[in-house]
């Protein structure tokens, strides 16, 4: 069974029983601070369990993209390693909010795994909390799960709480018995920690309070929370030794096989395959979800990951930026069920690019500096690295302390984890007593308090000021300063920092930077502008602390669509709010000069139809030329005219609040502290770009404006009237017409199809006749016209069918590089032959590797010129292979 097959019969399961079926959350959580990347399928619903929020239904399930990267749950070091442990995973799962409870979801779940997915029940064993009477009775009175598999265990492994306080209950797991071939161990049992019996299934019965005081109260109503890991799934339906021999993760391995021509097994050998396989799947998804690699929060983890992969990649002889390449292969995997890989793939394949090439510079040199460090803790008979060698080996070459640690674990040594800590405290130590400060992807130190700057913006784009030099960097022309008074609004509530210009008058020199970069440190605002030449006058106002006369420009082609933008966002707001209710909430937003996105609160999809409302109802106000005006008033007296606020956003006592009005209909009032459009009118034009989700119960808008919406019109246009061409439809329904080319062009594939599915038959009984006696079977290799992998392989299976007893060896060259396909009989299958390692055999001589099953596995390779040797010799080989010898 595909891991594709499970995830639809799971959700099928349950949409069945009335299940509203959500999408997966963003991997990047939208309004979770706790945590990092989302790691369980329950996150995005926290408002519900916490009674913060309403649910669109009671009954709920999906597949939740998750990444877990730390603790109890995965260690890094054991990815790879282990057959189970992932940084990314899929977390199928169902969801009672006040409905259903214990009896529905065992039986459910006993139902689903033994009648849907067909496991044995004898093979299968239930664990719930030692004091759960109740769902132990339902176990044994619903279900036909022998007894005796029903075991009780305590807090450690069948308790679940959010946290020392609030919602928590028992849980009741699922677990199977794979045999003694997974762990011999007398011993081995359910939660022991063996390989033999695994879980599949945790279901965790919502139904207490804990208080303060340890007491537990019970809830009000009850819930269900459920989530089963798809790789483990997928691992155990599909017969599997590993999670990586399942379908999610054999197509990127051999897709590195391929690249590398280095052979995958299950052992040491091939702990590079898996590792980037599975740094591939985070690293896609994060970045596709909008995280980037940095030096802070998940930035910072995302990095660790990608160096870690493209340290393995040296391992298998990768030495240029390789993961990148990699993308295509997931997102042919996986993009039809998470849209957002294949949206955005070449965003991510860009992102990942830059991020190895980076890498790629420093890891070589960083190698070889670890390699003498690690001569020098051996010429000192140690076997510990310094803290201070591996905090180098961080500050200097970028190499994380888990990448240090596992280098080290290779050649036999430890790293002195608490002297790298030191380290790095004394360094943060340094920068906070200076006072330091992050500009761009530099931190700067800056000694003293700053003055205060006033922010002159929300009415003037240029103003005269003076300035105080604090950095000048003579090789790249940057300098930092502050000011008493600037017009640059900083990045705040979603609105992006202004750029622009500054000059310095001194005398008779004039100075000219370009401004690129702003941010707050306290109550000042602090400029980061590269200057055009090297200026002495700069230089020594650094040094001595010296004010200069300055006069700062903001970029009007930055700024003024960047206030339509901003603006829209209002308008955007009050016509979803007018169309589907007061539950909409804005949940986030991005504002600049290119584009304008809009998250908010909405459970449902909306309609092609209603889009074309809210647009329409946007641009009506535009046209309506309403004012824009920003007042500064108290917090109460906001509120008393229901002004909307941020979730989540702290006010002070006075607030400023943006209304839009005329005197006879108020469109919008918000608290915001951005730059606006005096009236809408001047904003031209509204178009909405994309409609899609952001997470669970959040809609995400993207949308233009002004000359950017006029241009995406003209080039819409452009296309339509291209269409229109090329169908040669003009006069009549272009869509009508494309509807009937498409019809005709899927009748036309299908009569190919079924042509191809002719031709490969009668071409393999031509072959067949040309088969070789080995003993009681037949025997076939050879090379035939293949346009791709996908079509030696349907030649392969027709060859199969054609054969009656045999094993059949098909070879093609594309591109200068050959690949083989190896089938292997129904009969020939059970009496214990096996296509995969005779793919791997006759593989060797064309510098190569594969893999696949016992009645098909599949071969690339590196060396054309050997291949008429390896169909002349391949009978001999499969010869040898015979089982019965063995």
């Amino acid at each position: 069974m595909t891991a594709a097959e499970i995830r639809h019969q799971f959700l099928e399961f349950f949409r069945e029983r009335q299940h509203l079926i959500v999408p997966s959350a963003s991997v990047v959580p939208q309004d979770d601070p706790t945590l990092l990347f989302t790691n369980a399928g329950m996150n995005q619903f926290k408002p519900y369990f916490l009674g913060l929020a309403k649910p669109a239904a009671t009954r709920i399930a999906d597949t939740q993209k998750c990444i877990r990267v730390s603790g109890k749950h995965n260690d890094l070091e054991e990815v790879g390693v282990s057959p189970y442990h992932h940084t990314f995973f899929e977390m199928l799962g169902n969801w009672s909010f006040g409905d259903y409870f214990k009896q529905d979801s065992i039986r459910w779940g006993w139902e689903l795994m033994t009648e849907v997915f067909k496991l044995p029940k004898d093979k299968m064993y239930a664990t719930v909390y030692e004091t759960d009477d109740e769902a132990e009775h339902i176990w044994r009175s619903e279900t036909d799960i022998i007894p005796s598999h029903v075991l009780r265990f305590g807090k450690k492994d069948n308790w679940w709480s959010m946290g020392d306080t609030g919602p928590c209950g028992p849980c009741t797991e699922i677990h199977i018995d794979r045999g003694p071939e997974f762990d011999s161990d007398p011993n081995a049992f359910v939660n022991s920690g063996s390989r033999r019996y695994i879980e599949l299934w945790n279901h965790v019965f919502i139904q207490f309070d804990q208080q303060a005081d340890g007491k537990l109260v019970q809830l009000p109503a009850k819930h269900v929370d459920t989530g089963a890991g798809l790789e483990r799934l997928a691992t155990v339906l599909g017969g599997h030794k590993s999670n990586y021999d399942t379908d999610l993760f054999q197509p990127i391995i051999q897709a590195i096989v391929e690249r590398t021509g280095k052979a995958y097994s299950d052992d040491e050998s091939s702990i590079p395959h898996r590792v980037i396989a599975d740094h591939l799947r985070c690293l896609t998804f994060a970045i596709g979800d909008g995280a980037m690699p940095g030096n802070e929060g998940r930035g910072y983890v995302l990095r660790r990951i990608l160096r870690r992969a493209a340290r393995f990649g040296r391992k298998v002889e990768l030495h240029e930026p390789f993961l990148y390449k990699l993308v295509p292969v997931l997102v042919d995997t996986m993009g039809d069920i998470f849209p957002e890989i294949k949206d955005r793939h070449a965003h991510i394949a860009r992102v990942i690019e830059a991020e190895e090439s980076h890498f790629g510079k420093t890891l070589d040199r960083g190698l070889e500096q670890f390699e003498h460090v690690i001569a020098e803790v051996r010429k000192s008979k140690s076997t510990e690295i310094p803290g201070e060698e591996a905090f180098k080996l961080y500050d200097t070459f970028g190499f994380p302390l888990d990448l240090t640690q596992l280098l080290a674990r290779e050649n036999e040594l430890t790293v002195n984890e608490a002297g790298f800590a030191k380290s790095m405290e004394q360094q943060r130590a340094r920068a906070r007593a200076a006072g330091s400060f992050k500009m761009g992807r530099e931190e700067l130190v800056i000694d003293g308090k700053l003055p205060e700057t006033e922010f002159a913006g929300y009415t003037s784009l240029a103003v005269y000021a003076e300035i105080l030099p604090l950095h000048f960097d003579p090789e790249n022309g940057r300098l930092v300063f502050t000011s008493k008074l600037t017009p640059f609004y900083v990045e705040s509530g979603g609105q992006v920092s202004d750029t622009g210009l500054l000059e310095i008058h001194v005398g008779d020199e004039l100075m000219v930077a370009h401004v690129t970069a702003v941010s707050r440190r306290d109550k000042a605002v602090l400029h980061s502008a590269t200057l055009e030449g090297i200026s002495l006058v700069v230089q020594d106002a650094v040094k001595q602390k010296k004010w200069l006369k300055a006069y700062l420009t903001v970029s009007r082609e930055h700024r003024l669509p960047t206030e339509h933008n901003h603006t829209s966002t209002h308008l955007l707001h009050a016509a979803l709010r007018a169309a589907f209710g007061d539950h909409v909430h804005q949940a986030g937003s991005y504002v600049g000069p290119d584009y304008l996105r809009f998250d908010y609160t909405h459970f449902n999809k909306p309609t092609h139809e209603e889009l074309i409302n809210i647009e329409t109802q946007v641009n009506d106000w535009i046209r309506g030329n309403y004012s824009v005006s920003p007042k500064v008033m108290p917090l109460k007296q906001a509120q008393s005219l229901g002004a909307m606020a941020l979730f989540g956003e702290k006010y002070g006592d006075e607030v400023r609040m943006v209304e839009i009005a005329d005197s006879d209909l108020i469109v919008s009032r918000e608290l915001c502290g951005g730059c606006h459009v005096n009236r809408t009118g001047d904003i031209g034009m509204f178009v909405i770009k994309a409609e899609t989700s952001a997470a669970a119960g959040v809609r995400r808008i993207e949308a233009l404006t002004g000359e950017s919406a006029w241009q995406y019109m003209a080039e819409q246009r452009a296309k339509v009237e291209e269409f229109v061409e090329i169908l040669g439809s003009a006069g009549s329904d272009p869509a009508e017409k494309m509807k009937l080319a498409l019809d005709d062009k899927r009748k036309l594939q299908k009569e190919l199809e079924y042509l191809r599915a002719q031709a490969a038959g009668s071409a393999m009984q031509s072959l067949v006749a040309k088969a070789q006696q080995v003993g009681s079977m037949r025997v076939i290799a050879e090379k035939v016209s293949a346009q791709n992998l996908d079509q030696l392989k349907e030649m392969g299976d027709a060859l199969r069918e054609s054969l009656g007893s045999g094993v059949g060896v098909l070879a093609m060259i594309v591109e200068d590089k050959p690949s083989l396909v190896v089938v292997v009989t129904p009969d020939l299958v059970k009496a214990g032959w096996d296509a995969t390692p005779i793919v791997k055999e006759l593989a060797k001589p064309l510098k190569g590797g594969g893999g696949g099953k016992p009645h098909l596995a599949t071969a690339g390779g590196k060396d054309a010129s050997a291949l008429d040797e390896v169909l002349a010799t391949a009978a001999a080989v499969i010869e040898q292979m015979n089982p019965a010898k063995a």
